[in-house]
This record gives structure tokens, C-alpha cells and sequence, in this order.
């Protein structure tokens, strides 16, 4: 699921969700994360036994990373990313001094470390009004308890390990906002890091949480699954009446690893029913914004303080235009026109994102689509009565907006990316590719291609081919082995600068299949490695020569998506081939 859907699905009904939060929704705010905590501890276990003197900023270099843990480990200490390797070092560091480790926690999340991120305030601004209900954490830190106290001048009181009876009280009695401290509090005397106590969670807690479980969907944040006590609290929902009603949704950091434990409790939920996804995130700052600007009625006194820093115009002068030769040329061509209007589609229910990618990926390019308030379209109308049936119940035209590069109309930036690119390689030998980060223009490895790609093929000679030695593995979800390809492609985008739209223009090489990509570095790096300055000039020489069409210099031109249609069905675009370039400045 991406965090488009996420949004939408919380949004409708925030008060269903609750929330679980480990150590990276701290981080946000400065605090250590557990593998901070652990390398901390390895540090000042390494320096006491061997007396060095190692600064935490030493720990940045990886040849001391490494020594350090081959000293643990020949210490008897777990290996690097072991289950249990959080736990056992405070074992073995600490004993059972619960004082000492209590002091070495206290210090490390100490609130003179804590700088509250902006995620840290829309969680508590949604706890203060209302829209967050119950929450449960890992972290011993009070950076929830701060940031509730800063944005909604109020007190957190949570249920930790010393008051743990009343949780379950509380939440029967629906004494919102609820929240719950699973490993206790540092400023008290019970916490659970130690591996007898992290065996098995505190009863009145867990009964908490699983009741939890049965009324809340759950978005866990910030929280890497490795804890086994935990994840067995999780399964412990699972096996009650009603696991997650309103789904389980695990955030991570994109282009995480997702862990065995994680796919392990996600199948599980799904094969009782639960609505359990996998949702890759940027930050957990960025989540939560998304989430808080999307809110309807969000109260404003709280949004004042969760947006501290507020837009304003500003106009700053440019230099004056230079009048020398030029020194630098760029790799944008103006764009002299976009589509004025598009077709609004209305249907009988509500369509999400998934719905809309299908239908266009049924529609094999014939329809372009984008989903806002409204579903977006271009393509013929009688196209788009087939692809959608009894389902549709109008079809009208509809203008564009002025401003396609607002924060507002983001969907409108791909929506416009998407056509330009596919008039870009219509009638010529260049296949569009879009997904959800880039548009890119491939060359066809056809050989009736390679007349249209001769301004191409004279840079960098072959324009395709194989990838010598290398086959991609059959995978699960690719059952079978593939010779690696690659392509001169174009990758594009449009963005706006000084009042003006420019099509942005990068030439790459594209490696098929896409998985493949990181095992083919070495060939890339040497097919890419001549590509600066004069070789760089020659392939955007080339590449707008082929895309454009045009011969003579300052030509415009004007491209389509489609061979006919009325312009809220066809979009068009005209360009002009002449890049942008720097001038000096006179003297």
C-alpha cells in the first residue's frame, strides 16, 4: 500500500486507528534509536575493557564499527543484528543493576536532547483534540508527554509499569487519549530492557493492548518487529474475535529490508481476515504531515502550533541578463504550451487509486488517468465508456489548473509528466515508461528502429543490447531466470522555474528487468563513464533531435498523445528545441 491510500483510509476515520510507536518516532526529535543505544553501549564496553578513548563521532568510521564488534563478539557478546542483541547487551553490561541501567538511560534520552520534529506535534495535536485515542510505545523517553504539553498546553499522563492495573480500566471506560508505556519509564523504577523481564510483557499491559486490538486498527511506526516479546503481543490480538477491525498498517522507511518477523505477523493477520499492509514511508515526519494536512476540521488552535513556520511571499530580484558568450548550457527546453482542459469523470461510488491504475493498465495506453477530488482524464470518450461501463455516469470537460507546480496539485504534475511523455515517443521508436518517481523514454532494440536512432547511435554507438554474463535470478515473485538487457532511455520530468515550464532532460541507461539494476552497476558505471561536458552536449544534441523532430535551430513544434479528439480528450504541448543557457554577467 503507498501512503496516498494510507492517507485516505485514516483520514476518513483517525479516532478508529490507534497508534504503535517504536524508537524512530523518537529519533525524529533527536533521541538515540535501539542500534544508536547498542553501538553507544559497545563504545563504552570497548574503551572500558581496553582503555581507548573513542568519541561517539569515531563511531562514524566503519573500520572502528568493525573492530569494535570483532572485539564483542570475542567477548562472548551476540553478533551484529542478532535477535536478541539489544537485550543481552544490557545483560551483560548492566546485570541486574536496574539502578545503573536506569541512570545510563536517563542521561541518553535525556529532555535536554529533545528537539520536538514536527511529527512529534501532530501526534500530539491529534491525542489533544481528540483524533488520536490510544497510543502505545516501546520508548522509555517523554517526548510525547513534551510534545502534548508544547502544542495543547496540557499534561500526558501514561500507564507504564507502575501504574499498569488502571490500563485496561481506562480503556473500558474510554478515558481518552490512552497512553501506554510497554517497557516502562526511565524516570521510575520498573523498565523492561533486561532479557528475563523483555521474556514476557506485563499482564494488566498486554490485556491492555489486546483489548486494544479487538476495538482499533493499529499503525505501528517507527518500530523495527525485533523485539519477540512484543511481536508475540501482536499475535496474541490475532488469536481474539476481532483482530484490527479497522486494519494493521507497519510502516518503514523505504527501501528497508522487510523483516521476517514483520511478513511473518502481516500473513498472519491477513489469513484471519485483517486488513494488514506493508506501507513504505519517507520519515515519520513526513507521514504524519501528510496525514495532519489532509484532516478535515482540524481544530486551528492546535494547527498553529503543529505548523510553527508559516509560507510568505517573497521576491527576490535575479541578476540582470548577461550579455557575454555562454557559459553553461542546461539540460531544460521551454515548454511554450500545455493542455488547456481535460475530461472529469463522475461514477457511481467512490474510486481509489488502485481502481484507477487498473483501469488504465487495462486501457493499454488508450486512456491517461489521475485521481484528486475528482478522476482526471485524457483519452476518447467513446474509449472511455468501454473501460469503465454502467459504472460511469458522466463524462465532461473540464479546465486545467493554472499552477500544476502548487504542493496542491501534485497529481496534476504526474497527470501532465505522463501525457508529455507518451506525445514525446509517439511514431517514433521509443517506448514510454511511467511509474510512480519517473517518466523515461527507452529506445527500441528493434532493427527497423535504428535509422530513427542514428543521432543516438553516432555518441554512443549500439543503442541496446545485453548485459554480457549477467542473469537476473528467478525470484518468488519471478519464477524464472532472465538475461539482463539495457537501452539508451531519456528520463523526464517538468518543473517550473521564474514563471517559466521547462522539460527537464536526463539521458541514462535503462536495465531490463528493473532488479537487476543494482547487480548491473559495474556495466553502468562504465557505459556512463565518458559523460561529461563535450560527450554530455552531443548526447542532449541528439536526444532532442530525435524527440523533437526538428533540424534548424530555435524550431518549435507542437506533439499530441493521440492522432485526433477534441482538446479535452488529446492533450497537447508545444516545445522548442533550443535548451536553456547561462550568460556572464556584463561588467
Amino acid at each position: 500500500m503507498d501512503q496516498g491510500e494510507l492517507t485516505g483510509r485514516f483520514c476518513a476515520r483517525p479516532q478508529n486507528i490507534a497508534w504503535f510507536l517504536g524508537a524512530g518516532a523518537s529519533a525524529t526529535a533527536g533521541l538515540p534509536t535501539a542500534t544508536d543505544i547498542i553501538w553507544d553501549l559497545k563504545r563504552r564496553y570497548y574503551c572500558r575493557e581496553e582503555n581507548q578513548d573513542i568519541s561517539r563521532q569515531d563511531m562514524q568510521n566503519e573500520s572502528i564499527r568493525v573492530r569494535i564488534q570483532g572485539f564483542m563478539e570475542s567477548c562472548g557478546f551476540p553478533t551484529l543484528w542478532a535477535a536478541d542483541e539489544y537485550p543481552a547487551y544490557f545483560e551483560k553490561i548492566f546485570g541486574a543493576d536496574k539502578e545503573r541501567q536506569r541512570r545510563y538511560l536517563k542521561a541518553i534520552l535525556s529532555e535536554d536532547r529533545v528537539t520536538l520534529s514536527v511529527g512529534n506535534r501532530v501526534l500530539a495535536a491529534m491525542m489533544a483534540s481528540g483524533l488520536c485515542r490510544v497510543t502505545f510505545t516501546t520508548n522509555f523517553d517523554s517526548v510525547l508527554e513534551k510534545a502534548v504539553a508544547e502544542v495543547a498546553a496540557q499534561s500526558l499522563s501514561p500507564y507504564h509499569l507502575e501504574g499498569s492495573s488502571s490500563a485496561n480500566q481506562a480503556l473500558n471506560n474510554e478515558e481518552y487519549p490512552l497512553y501506554c508505556k510497554l517497557h516502562g519509564d526511565f524516570r521510575y523504577e520498573s523498565i523492561k530492557n533486561l532479557p528475563a523481564d523483555l521474556a514476557t510483557q506485563n499482564t494488566a499491559l498486554s490485556e491492555c493492548l489486546v483489548n486494544a486490538g479487538n476495538r482499533f486498527g493499529f499503525i505501528v511506526a517507527g518500530y523495527s518487529g525485533r523485539d519477540l516479546s512484543v511481536m508475540d503481543l501482536l499475535g496474541k490480538v490475532l488469536e481474539a474475535n476481532n483482530p484490527f477491525p479497522h486494519g494493521l498498517f507497519w510502516t518503514d522507511l523505504k527501501g528497508s529490508p522487510v523483516r521476517p518477523a514483520v511478513e511473518d505477523i502481516l500473513e498472519r493477520a491477513r489469513a484471519k481476515g485483517v486488513d494488514a499492509q506493508y506501507v513504505p514511508i519517507e520519515t515519520f515526519d513526513a507521514l504524519m504531515l501528510r496525514l495532519w494536512r489532509n484532516i478535515e476540521d482540524k481544530p486551528a488552535k492546535f494547527d498553529a502550533h503543529v505548523r510553527k513556520l508559516t509560507s510568505t511571499s517573497v521576491s527576490i530580484p535575479l541578476p540582470p541578463a548577461g550579455q557575454s558568450k555562454p557559459v553553461l548550457r542546461l539540460n531544460a527546453l521551454p515548454v511554450l504550451s500545455t493542455p488547456g482542459q481535460c475530461l472529469a469523470l463522475s461514477f457511481k461510488g467512490s474510486k481509489d487509486w488502485e481502481y484507477i491504475r487498473r483501469a488504465q493498465l487495462a486501457s493499454h495506453g488508450s486512456l491517461i488517468l489521475t485521481k484528486g477530488e475528482d478522476v482526471l482524464c485524457w483519452g476518447a470518450r467513446d474509449q472511455i465508456r468501454e473501460a469503465f461501463g454502467d459504472d460511469l455516469l458522466s463524462v465532461v470537460d473540464r479546465d486545467m489548473p493554472k499552477d500544476i507546480s502548487s504542493p496542491n496539485n501534485l497529481y496534476i504534475k504526474g497527470f501532465v509528466e505522463e501525457a508529455l511523455c507518451r506525445a514525446l515517443a509517439r511514431n517514433k521508436p521509443l517506448r514510454p515508461r511511467i511509474n510512480r518517481s519517473s517518466a523515461l523514454l527507452i529506445t527500441d532494440s528493434a532493427p527497423n528502429a535504428q535509422s530513427a536512432l542514428a543521432p543516438l547511435a553516432k555518441v554512443v554507438g549500439a543503442t541496446s543490447g545485453n548485459v554480457v554474463g549477467l542473469v537476473a535470478p528467478a525470484t518468488d515473485e519471478h519464477r524464472r531466470a532472465e538475461q539482463v538487457t539495457w537501452s539508451e532511455a531519456l528520463r523526464i520530468s517538468i518543473d517550473f522555474k521564474n514563471g517559466q515550464l521547462w522539460l527537464l532532460l536526463d539521458p541514462d541507461v535503462w536495465i531490463w528487468p528493473p532488479r537487476a539494476r543494482k547487480d548491473a552497476t559495474d556495466f553502468l558505471d562504465k557505459r556512463r563513464g565518458d559523460r561529461y561536458n563535450k560527450v554530455y552536449n552531443m548526447l542532449l544534441n541528439a536526444w532532442v533531435q530525435i524527440i523533437l523532430g526538428l533540424g534548424e535551430l530555435n524550431a518549435d513544434t507542437t506533439l499530441s498523445v493521440f492522432e485526433g479528439g477534441s482538446p479535452a480528450e488529446n492533450p497537447s504541448f508545444k516545445l522548442t528545441n533550443r535548451t536553456a543557457f547561462a550568460r556572464r554577467l556584463a561588467r
